[in-house]
Protein backbone atom coordinates (compact mmCIF):
# COMPACT_ATOMS: atom_id res chain seq x y z
CA UNK A 1 0.00 0.00 0.00
CA UNK A 2 1.31 3.64 -0.91
CA UNK A 3 0.20 6.53 1.33
CA UNK A 4 1.56 10.13 1.59
CA UNK A 5 2.49 10.95 5.49
CA UNK A 6 2.26 14.33 6.64
CA UNK A 7 4.83 15.80 8.69
CA UNK A 8 3.65 17.54 11.69
CA UNK A 9 6.01 19.11 12.63
CA UNK A 10 4.41 21.66 14.92
CA UNK A 11 5.84 23.34 17.92
CA UNK A 12 2.34 22.84 20.26
CA UNK A 13 -0.64 20.55 20.18
CA UNK A 14 -2.88 23.71 19.16
CA UNK A 15 -0.94 24.30 16.26
CA UNK A 16 -1.06 20.49 15.32
CA UNK A 17 -5.01 19.97 15.76
CA UNK A 18 -5.76 23.63 14.24
CA UNK A 19 -4.46 22.21 10.83
CA UNK A 20 -5.91 18.85 11.51
CA UNK A 21 -9.31 20.56 11.54
CA UNK A 22 -8.81 21.80 8.11
CA UNK A 23 -9.34 17.85 6.96
CA UNK A 24 -12.95 17.36 7.38
CA UNK A 25 -13.03 14.45 4.43
CA UNK A 26 -9.75 12.80 5.61
CA UNK A 27 -7.77 11.27 7.87
CA UNK A 28 -4.41 11.61 6.52
CA UNK A 29 -1.75 9.17 7.70
CA UNK A 30 0.62 11.69 10.15
CA UNK A 31 4.50 12.26 11.36
CA UNK A 32 4.83 12.79 14.89
CA UNK A 33 8.29 13.95 15.67
CA UNK A 34 10.73 14.98 18.33
CA UNK A 35 9.62 18.56 18.51
CA UNK A 36 6.03 18.01 18.87
CA UNK A 37 6.57 14.75 21.28
CA UNK A 38 9.25 16.60 23.26
CA UNK A 39 6.96 19.32 23.88
CA UNK A 40 3.57 17.46 24.27
CA UNK A 41 4.47 14.19 25.31
CA UNK A 42 2.64 10.33 24.30
CA UNK A 43 -0.43 12.51 25.24
CA UNK A 44 -0.29 13.70 21.59
CA UNK A 45 -0.06 10.81 20.19
CA UNK A 46 -3.06 8.76 21.94
CA UNK A 47 -5.14 11.95 20.76
CA UNK A 48 -3.80 12.13 17.14
CA UNK A 49 -4.59 8.28 17.18
CA UNK A 50 -8.26 8.84 19.03
CA UNK A 51 -9.05 11.25 16.31
CA UNK A 52 -8.77 8.73 13.35
CA UNK A 53 -5.08 9.28 12.11
CA UNK A 54 -2.32 6.78 11.68
CA UNK A 55 0.40 8.12 13.01
CA UNK A 56 4.28 7.07 11.86
CA UNK A 57 5.93 7.77 15.34
CA UNK A 58 9.85 9.35 14.30
CA UNK A 59 11.79 9.41 16.87
CA UNK A 60 14.98 7.45 15.53
CA UNK A 61 16.21 5.75 18.90
CA UNK A 62 19.89 5.19 18.82
CA UNK A 63 21.32 3.85 22.22
CA UNK A 64 22.65 1.13 23.74
CA UNK A 65 20.72 -2.17 22.56
CA UNK A 66 19.45 -2.46 26.93
CA UNK A 67 18.12 1.03 26.77
CA UNK A 68 16.52 1.18 23.62
CA UNK A 69 14.79 -2.17 23.91
CA UNK A 70 13.52 -0.51 27.26
CA UNK A 71 12.27 2.77 25.66
CA UNK A 72 10.33 0.44 22.77
CA UNK A 73 8.44 -1.54 25.21
CA UNK A 74 7.39 2.07 26.65
CA UNK A 75 6.66 3.73 23.39
CA UNK A 76 4.39 0.41 22.49
CA UNK A 77 1.48 0.94 24.70
CA UNK A 78 0.52 4.21 22.11
CA UNK A 79 0.19 2.43 19.51
CA UNK A 80 1.60 3.71 16.76
CA UNK A 81 1.53 2.28 13.37
CA UNK A 82 5.27 2.84 12.29
CA UNK A 83 8.28 3.69 14.66
CA UNK A 84 12.08 3.57 13.42
CA UNK A 85 15.66 3.30 15.21
CA UNK A 86 18.97 4.76 13.52
CA UNK A 87 20.15 1.75 12.03
CA UNK A 88 24.14 3.26 13.16
CA UNK A 89 23.04 1.53 15.96
CA UNK A 90 23.98 -2.24 14.54
CA UNK A 91 22.01 -5.00 14.43
CA UNK A 92 21.88 -5.80 17.86
CA UNK A 93 20.15 -2.43 18.98
CA UNK A 94 17.91 -2.89 16.02
CA UNK A 95 16.90 -6.58 17.51
CA UNK A 96 16.75 -5.40 20.75
CA UNK A 97 14.33 -2.36 19.39
CA UNK A 98 12.11 -5.20 17.82
CA UNK A 99 12.11 -7.20 21.21
CA UNK A 100 11.08 -4.34 22.96
CA UNK A 101 8.19 -3.92 20.84
CA UNK A 102 6.69 -7.44 20.82
CA UNK A 103 6.82 -7.27 24.58
CA UNK A 104 5.00 -4.20 24.94
CA UNK A 105 2.08 -5.16 22.96
CA UNK A 106 3.03 -3.54 19.88
CA UNK A 107 3.71 -6.24 17.18
CA UNK A 108 1.40 -4.49 14.72
CA UNK A 109 3.51 -1.63 14.35
CA UNK A 110 5.73 -1.71 11.55
CA UNK A 111 9.45 -1.12 12.91
CA UNK A 112 11.57 0.38 10.59
CA UNK A 113 15.39 1.94 10.35
CA UNK A 114 16.89 5.36 9.27
CA UNK A 115 19.73 4.44 6.81
CA UNK A 116 20.89 8.24 6.01
CA UNK A 117 19.58 11.22 6.91
CA UNK A 118 18.46 12.92 3.90
CA UNK A 119 20.22 15.76 5.03
CA UNK A 120 23.58 14.34 5.01
CA UNK A 121 25.18 15.11 1.49
CA UNK A 122 27.70 12.68 0.29
CA UNK A 123 30.68 14.67 1.22
CA UNK A 124 29.81 14.97 4.99
CA UNK A 125 29.20 11.11 4.63
CA UNK A 126 32.94 11.29 3.68
CA UNK A 127 34.84 13.90 5.23
CA UNK A 128 32.41 14.23 8.53
CA UNK A 129 31.22 10.92 9.19
CA UNK A 130 34.46 8.80 7.57
CA UNK A 131 32.40 6.57 5.56
CA UNK A 132 34.32 5.77 3.15
CA UNK A 133 31.45 3.50 1.06
CA UNK A 134 29.67 5.90 -1.45
CA UNK A 135 26.07 6.45 -0.17
CA UNK A 136 24.63 3.94 -2.93
CA UNK A 137 26.21 1.24 -0.85
CA UNK A 138 26.41 2.56 2.09
CA UNK A 139 21.89 2.67 2.30
CA UNK A 140 21.68 -0.57 0.91
CA UNK A 141 24.12 -2.09 3.49
CA UNK A 142 22.29 -0.72 5.75
CA UNK A 143 19.49 -1.67 4.97
CA UNK A 144 20.19 -5.36 4.77
CA UNK A 145 21.34 -4.97 8.14
CA UNK A 146 18.04 -3.77 9.40
CA UNK A 147 16.27 -7.20 7.73
CA UNK A 148 18.41 -9.42 9.04
CA UNK A 149 17.24 -7.95 12.54
CA UNK A 150 14.17 -8.51 11.54
CA UNK A 151 12.78 -5.43 11.07
CA UNK A 152 9.93 -4.15 8.69
CA UNK A 153 12.22 -1.61 6.78
CA UNK A 154 14.17 1.57 6.38
CA UNK A 155 13.52 5.24 6.08
CA UNK A 156 16.43 6.32 2.76
CA UNK A 157 16.04 9.45 0.44
CA UNK A 158 14.47 8.34 -2.73
CA UNK A 159 17.08 8.50 -4.32
CA UNK A 160 18.28 5.43 -2.82
CA UNK A 161 15.13 3.85 -2.85
CA UNK A 162 15.64 1.08 -6.13
CA UNK A 163 18.83 0.03 -4.85
CA UNK A 164 17.04 -0.78 -1.60
CA UNK A 165 14.64 -2.68 -3.28
CA UNK A 166 16.60 -4.60 -5.18
CA UNK A 167 19.05 -5.24 -2.54
CA UNK A 168 16.29 -6.15 0.20
CA UNK A 169 13.32 -7.55 -2.01
CA UNK A 170 9.73 -6.15 -2.95
CA UNK A 171 8.25 -6.55 0.22
CA UNK A 172 10.62 -4.52 2.12
CA UNK A 173 8.88 -1.13 3.64
CA UNK A 174 10.73 2.06 2.20
CA UNK A 175 9.57 5.13 3.48
CA UNK A 176 11.07 8.60 2.15
CA UNK A 177 11.50 12.01 3.11
CA UNK A 178 12.86 14.84 0.86
CA UNK A 179 9.62 15.16 -1.47
CA UNK A 180 9.62 18.71 -3.05
CA UNK A 181 8.42 20.03 -6.15
CA UNK A 182 10.51 21.42 -9.25
CA UNK A 183 9.49 24.78 -8.89
CA UNK A 184 9.92 25.03 -5.18
CA UNK A 185 13.52 26.33 -3.99
CA UNK A 186 15.28 24.50 -1.21
CA UNK A 187 17.93 27.08 -0.62
CA UNK A 188 18.05 27.90 3.49
CA UNK A 189 16.31 24.20 3.90
CA UNK A 190 18.30 20.93 5.21
CA UNK A 191 17.36 18.53 2.96
CA UNK A 192 19.87 18.10 0.99
CA UNK A 193 19.03 14.80 -1.60
CA UNK A 194 15.34 14.91 -2.92
CA UNK A 195 12.53 14.33 -5.52
CA UNK A 196 8.86 14.55 -6.30
CA UNK A 197 6.19 12.58 -5.50
CA UNK A 198 5.80 10.90 -8.73
CA UNK A 199 9.61 10.14 -9.07
CA UNK A 200 9.12 8.55 -5.97
CA UNK A 201 6.34 6.78 -6.82
CA UNK A 202 8.61 5.45 -9.88
CA UNK A 203 11.98 4.50 -7.52
CA UNK A 204 9.85 2.55 -5.33
CA UNK A 205 9.07 4.20 -2.59
CA UNK A 206 5.62 2.62 -0.20
CA UNK A 207 5.30 5.61 2.23
CA UNK A 208 6.66 9.44 1.42
CA UNK A 209 6.95 11.88 4.36
CA UNK A 210 6.28 15.54 3.22
CA UNK A 211 6.01 18.42 5.17
CA UNK A 212 6.84 22.02 4.27
CA UNK A 213 4.72 21.36 0.37
CA UNK A 214 1.65 20.32 2.44
CA UNK A 215 1.96 22.20 5.86
CA UNK A 216 3.08 25.57 4.94
CA UNK A 217 0.72 25.58 1.60
CA UNK A 218 -1.86 28.25 1.55
CA UNK A 219 -4.44 25.46 0.82
CA UNK A 220 -3.01 22.61 3.01
CA UNK A 221 -5.75 19.81 1.78
CA UNK A 222 -5.82 20.85 -1.80
CA UNK A 223 -1.51 20.22 -1.45
CA UNK A 224 -2.33 17.25 0.12
CA UNK A 225 -4.50 15.81 -2.27
CA UNK A 226 -2.38 16.94 -4.43
CA UNK A 227 0.70 14.90 -3.72
CA UNK A 228 -1.47 11.93 -3.05
CA UNK A 229 -2.79 12.26 -6.69
CA UNK A 230 0.82 12.37 -7.85
CA UNK A 231 2.31 9.23 -5.82
CA UNK A 232 0.08 7.40 -5.41
CA UNK A 233 -1.35 7.59 -8.96
CA UNK A 234 -5.25 8.45 -8.23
Amino acid sequence: MKDVIIACDFPTKQDTLAFLRRFTGEKPFLKIGMELFYGEGPDIVREIKALGHPVFLDLKLHDIPSTVRSAMRNLAPLHADILNVHAAGTRAMMEAAREGLLSGGGGAAKLIAVTQLTSTSPAALRDELLIGAPMNDAVPHYAKNAKAAGLDGVVCSPLEARLVKDACGKGFVIVTPGIRYPAASVNGEDQARVTTPRQAREIGADYIVVGRPITASDDPVKAYRQVQADFVGV
